[in-house]
């Protein structure tokens, strides 16, 4: 009997170990890489990169170059240090086309450390083929809290089966019944409820775990979606070298909800004329000619021609249950197209460059300040004048974070 109160003893702390691992206590400590990972997905991901420059600056070495007392600070607030005058803060700001960085007031000094140390030591992935030593490829730790939750309740299966084999064979030696494995495990849970109930907390709570860990993963999963168009169409050829202001062909973003898809007749102001492309040749140019039924050698469109259109992927995508304006950030809110859809000047084929969540967006209310000399809200600068007396007032101030404005 010594004997078994020392297994079940145990077993009982081993239990008590599981849990401990699977509620992650071990991990949420200062500098944690894993927890920075996490933090760092999803808060910096969509406007940094470890290793090349995107909307800001790339990161990796970030903590060699720059103290830790003003990253913490740059971090928690850029503008504060912008308004201040802090040269370091003021030629990040302007050299990133004065884009704001979203600010993290939220943060205790233990996250942004998290994220700094996983910025430091980022997991790496050695794919197959690479020579010995050599890093291709640096990824983002994934499923770290998955992989301790199911080696904590495998650890605590087998430990289970350790303890009932143990006890049949105890029972063995004192010339006891011996009972098959499943009778054996069924009398031993049965004796000992308070097992059975740990193990269907610890089941529960693995459950909650993968499933947020799915949902979290699934919300902003169309980020850097890249789907191959029917026409090679460069943003950067037409936005970028050739300086095409994007209202020219997404000519309802500044008086409808929706930016709108150019017609191929918006293309064939340029290529009526324009009939070879810097990168393509005639291809691409080609299948809008014969989208519109056009003859490039005479200039002229095929009569009786039955036009075809050009089934074009939408990219960005927002629930049905989301209304946005896209008039309204545009004349009101003064937002370059940028602001949303990243440097799309830059980009041969587009892609989701922001994360379009709620957190997302209410983030930017909360950051971007109303521009009062805007004439649209001409009427409403005195009432504001009282009401804010002199403080920043930003979109949230004015009910940007209302949930009517976005849901009904």
């Amino acid at each position: 009997m010594t004997n078994l109160k020392s297994l079940r003893l145990f077993f009982v702390s081993l239990l008590f170990t599981g849990l401990t691992l699977v509620l992650g206590t071990s991990e949420l400590k200062a500098q944690d890489v894993a927890n920075g990972a996490d933090l760092y997905k999803a808060n910096c991901a969509s406007c940094h990169k470890l290793d090349k420059k995107m909307v800001g600056p790339a990161l990796a070495g970030i903590t060699e170059r720059r103290e830790q007392e003003w990253l913490l600070s740059w971090i928690r607030n850029s503008q504060d240090l912008i308004k201040a005058g802090d040269e370091q803060a003021v030629a990040i700001f302007e050299e990133y086309n004065s884009i704001p960085m979203s600010a993290f007031m939220h943060f205790k000094d233990e996250q942004i450390l998290d994220i700094l140390a996983y910025i430091e030591n980022p997991p790496v992935v050695v794919k197959p083929g690479a020579e010995a030593g050599g890093v291709e490829e640096v990824v983002e730790a994934q499923g770290s809290s998955t992989s301790t939750l199911f080696i904590a309740i495998l650890i605590l299966l087998v430990s289970l089966y350790a303890v009932v084999k143990a006890k049949n064979a105890l029972k063995s030696a004192s010339d006891e019944e011996v009972v098959s494995l499943h009778v054996a495990l069924k009398r031993w849970l049965k004796a000992n409820p308070g097992v059975m109930i740990v193990l269907v907390v610890l089941v529960v709570i693995g459950g909650i775990k993968v499933t947020w860990a799915g949902v979290f993963d699934t919300v902003g999963m169309a980020q850097g979606y890249q789907p191959e168009q029917p026409i090679a169409f460069s943003h950067k050829i037409h936005a970028g070298e050739n300086g095409i202001d994007c209202n020219y062909c997404h000519s309802s973003a500044r008086h409808s909800k929706t930016s709108g898809i150019p017609s191929a007749n918006v293309c064939m102001n340029c290529h009526t004329y324009i009939n070879e492309g810097t990168q393509t040749g005639t291809t691409e140019i080609n299948k809008i000619y014969e989208a519109v039924g056009f003859d490039p050698e005479t200039r002229t469109y095929i009569e009786g021609y039955e036009k075809k259109p050009i089934k074009w992927i939408k990219i960005h995508n927002l629930p049905d249950l989301v209304y946005f304006n896209h008039s309204q950030h545009v004349n009101a809110g003064n937002q370059e197209c940028q602001t949303c859809h990243g440097a799309i000047e830059e980009m041969d084929v587009v892609e989701q460059h922001s994360p379009l969540t709620m957190g997302w967006c209410i983030d930017c209310h909360r950051e971007t300040e109303v521009d009062t000399d805007n004439p649209y809200y001409e009427h409403m600068n005195e009432n504001w004048a009282d009401k804010f007396n002199g403080e920043k007032i930003t979109v949230e101030k004015i009910g940007g974070t209302e949930c009517g404005k976005c849901h009904y």
